[in-house]
């Protein structure tokens, strides 16, 4: 068999074997989070302690910081393609709150369903003393210029 038809050959082999592979979606899917199982999801109960959710679930993603009682749980799948916008494929979202006294009170689970699309606001908020007058803004650093304050003189 000769050179010119081993090479468009083993072209076709190679473009068809790529083509056909049914996992070729999972190879940009990046996964982020660490969601526990639904069995240990399900051994938390409404009175369980902090202690009892530490031991079963781990730690949370995150505590949320208004409110030091509410922890959340979550992961994602995220799809990258090389210059595309990323594009959230999968997310899950266990939410648990305690009381005062450290108890679960409620155990909510969330998916990418029950998330809204929230517009950033255009306003801006004015930060005071940032805005220097234009004497301060174009003759603040008059005099306070010295070339030569990092050199050892020993002449001067």
């Amino acid at each position: 068999m000769s050179i010119n038809k081993i090479v468009p050959a083993l072209f076709c082999i190679t473009l068809l074997c790529a083509c056909s592979s049914a996992k070729q979606d999972e190879w940009f899917v990046t996964h982020n989070g660490n969601m526990p199982s639904q069995e240990r999801i399900d051994k938390i109960q409404k009175g369980s302690s902090q202690q009892e959710v530490v031991q079963i679930l781990g730690a949370p993603s995150a505590v949320v910081s208004l409110d030091k009682n509410t922890w959340i749980y979550m992961s994602s799948d995220i799809k990258r393609v090389a210059f595309f916008a990323p594009e959230e494929i999968k997310r899950d979202v266990l939410k648990i709150t305690f009381n005062d006294n450290g108890k679960v009170t409620q155990i909510n689970r969330l998916t990418q369903e029950d998330g809204k699309d929230v517009a950033p606001s255009e306003e801006k908020t004015e930060v005071k003393g940032q805005n220097p007058g234009f004497f301060r803004k174009y003759f603040g650093g008059v005099g306070q210029y010295n070339p030569f304050a990092g050199q050892q003189n020993p002449g001067l």
